[in-house]
């Protein structure tokens, strides 16, 4: 008993560690690390030298935005080898009608039906064997890359050590940022994503995701692997662990930004975490005995491992003590014993500040070094974010362990998807 108290005890550090390992990981990336592209190094490709690339776009009644997209990657990029394949996923809103006119539009508009909806991977699978390029860059209906991002994508395969890169996954940053949720999100892409993929890439030399909205994929290297996995719930980690484990190198790359459309409701948004939730915990499931046969050789995913078995066993406990703080308040104003009430409301309120301290640290620090300090100014929206975030993680994680296990053991079947509701992009 002595012995799961003290484990509890160091376990609540769990936070505190991350964010100091994360923060220096971040740090040394942008200081020492040299294997990073400055803007500098990137060198543009004449016409002859580009390599046909394939944009594809899986997509599921996507009639608000999928027509803005195609227009944009049709007209703006900075490119001339491209195709673009819309693999449509049994869509029944408009989204079949305007990808019709569209295809009679653009010349190099493909557009592929699959009539049954089994997820984002399946449609990404399928669309694997009509692709016509040997680099594929993975483009939600929403998302829209910076004009130069395919040059400066094929910069990372083509230069010196780049037949052995399986994919470049770019830096996220909100287009969409009128609502409290919105703004609270561009803080959280920031900090969460854009300092942690930094320090994983500078210290470890490797990554635990790609961004599944933008990322370029050596065609060679997804086939390596046997294609997305269909049976998990979020194919960009699970490609990301299977490549890194075939000995491919996986590349993330801030100075390639795309521009998304986030959740703009707190419904959407638990949703879209409920997913990612159980996409880690599958991915952690799925590699547990595979890292720890081989401890050494694979020390750096050991320690992504260690990271998300972390998180897991903080979210659990967190979730306990929570529960078990409103029971015994309950009691104690029950009881009348307002001494103990105060002691033990005085406690939660010292480590409920003692966290965000953490994490204000660990969002001034992300910030700053996301884009030399641009998106500082949304840091007054920081206490939003962490409100909500360390709730709906912890609540996440919780509810979708079993769902997840049993993913894993493959009793959930194929994922099937229900696109998110949408709002159209400022120009």
């Amino acid at each position: 008993m002595t012995v799961l108290l003290h484990f509890t005890q160091l376990l609540m550090f769990y936070p505190i560690v991350g964010t100091i390992a994360w923060t220096v990981g971040g740090l040394f990336y942008r200081t020492l690390y040299v294997g990073k592209y400055l803007e500098r190094d990137f060198r543009p490709l004449i016409e002859a030298e580009e390599p046909l690339i394939t944009i594809m776009i899986p997509c599921h009644n996507e009639e608000v935005m999928i027509e803005e997209t195609i227009d944009y990657l049709m007209n703006e990029l900075e490119y001339h080898h491209y195709e673009v394949l819309v693999c449509d996923d049994g869509s029944y809103d408009t989204s079949p009608e305007i990808l019709a006119r569209l295809s009679i539009k653009y010349e190099k508009l493909r557009v592929l039906r699959i009539n049954e909806n089994k997820g984002k991977a399946h449609a990404f699978n399928i669309g694997l064997s009509f692709c016509k390029g040997d680099y594929i860059l993975s483009n939600d209906a929403d998302i829209v890359p910076s004009p130069d991002a395919l040059w400066k994508y094929m910069n990372y395969f083509l230069g010196p050590g780049g037949q052995n890169v399986a994919a470049v996954t770019a830096n996220a940053d909100v287009q969409n940022r009128s609502l409290l949720v919105e703004k609270s999100q561009t803080v959280e892409f920031s900090s969460i994503v854009g300092m942690i993929k930094r320090s994983q890439m500078g210290v470890l030399g490797t990554m635990y995701a790609y961004s599944g909205a933008n990322t370029m994929y050596r065609k060679d290297a997804i086939m390596d692997c046997g294609g997305f996995r269909q049976d998990r719930a979020t194919e960009d980690i699970s490609i990301a662990w299977d490549q890194q484990f075939n000995g491919w190198r996986a590349i993330f790359a801030p100075a390639i930004m795309f521009y998304m459309n986030v959740p703009n409701t707190y419904n959407m948004l638990y949703q879209q975490r409920k997913r990612w939730a159980k996409g880690g915990t599958e991915a952690w499931l799925t590699n547990f005995w595979r890292i720890m046969k081989h401890p050494i050789k694979n020390f750096p995913k050991l320690i992504l491992l260690l990271d998300q078995t972390g998180s897991i066993l903080w979210s659990f406990c967190y979730l306990f003590f929570s529960l078990w703080l409103i029971f015994l308040v309950f009691v104690l104003v029950l009881t009348n014993n307002f001494d103990q009430l105060l002691y033990v409301l005085d406690m939660a309120f010292v480590f409920s500040a003692f966290m965000t301290l953490v994490g204000v640290w660990q969002l001034i620090a992300s910030s700053a070094l996301d884009n030399h300090g641009s998106k500082m100014k949304y840091l007054f929206f920081a206490p939003a974010y962490m409100i909500w975030y360390w709730q709906m993680n912890t609540i996440t994680i919780a509810t979708t362990f079993i769902p997840a296990i049993k993913g894993v053991l493959g009793f959930s079947g194929e994922g099937t998807w229900v696109s998110p509701t949408r709002t159209k992009m400022k120009k």
